[in-house]
């Protein structure tokens, strides 16, 4: 134990009224008090006042270990949390990539498309130029050929008629000059006359029946 003289124990009360100051810790349980009453009560309200402070010093320190805890806790949930907006970020950017990629591969898409339009409608536009060429060429065709035609055709009845004539022109003058050979000679022409009137009248006929039936003929071909 510690014993304390008076002018000690004087100077401890002096400064504990003076100036709020006094003696605390485990020394406390070692001075010895003895008979002096004030100094006991001094004593005792050290100790008092000493547990009471070791009390708030230890709900303090529970306090700032809670604390602590807790801003472990929320360290590692803003650690957590970080990690999980980096790793979204990541996905965010590879997503962003990715829509970047499908936006250049459609507007590659739409360009071919709109290529592809062009020339599909520039075959159509020369599909339909070498349409109206042929048809142009089949018309040209199909007059040349109908003018061809019509040509052979009119040498055709020409040369028909030609003939037809020269062979009604050739019998009329052999069977005239036979009836005026006839006359001159002297022979009897009441044969010879009604002969040549007969035949005369059947070339006649025959030419207008040729010539009619030539007519029709390209009459009906000119129709069809």
């Amino acid at each position: 134990m510690i014993k304390l003289n008076d002018d000690i124990k004087k100077e401890l009360l002096d400064l504990q009224k003076s100036k709020r100051v006094q003696l605390e810790g485990n020394i406390l349980k070692l001075i010895e008090v003895e008979d002096d009453t004030d100094f006991g009560e001094y004593i005792k309200s050290c100790i008092e006042r000493d547990s009471e402070t070791r009390k708030k010093r230890l709900e303090i320190t529970r306090q700032i270990q809670k604390q602590n805890s807790e801003l472990i806790s929320w360290k590692k949930e803003n650690i957590r949390i970080q990690e999980e907006l980096v790793e979204s970020l990541k996905n965010t950017e590879s997503a962003m990539d990715e829509v970047e990629t499908a936006r250049i591969e459609a507007e590659s898409a739409r360009v071919e498309a709109v290529q592809a339009k062009e020339e599909s409608d520039k075959a159509r536009i020369e599909a339909e130029i070498a349409k109206n060429e042929a048809e142009n060429a089949k018309a040209v065709a199909e007059n040349d050929l109908e003018l061809a035609q019509k040509k052979t055709q009119y040498e055709l009845i020409g040369t028909i008629v030609k003939v037809a004539l020269w062979v009604i022109i050739s019998v009329g003058i052999i069977t005239t000059g036979v009836f005026v050979f006839s006359l001159v000679m002297n022979k009897d022409t009441a044969i010879i006359g009604s002969t040549w009137s007969n035949i005369v009248g059947i070339l006649l006929t025959n030419a207008f029946s040729i010539v009619g039936t030539i007519m029709g003929v390209k009459y009906a071909s000119e129709k069809n």
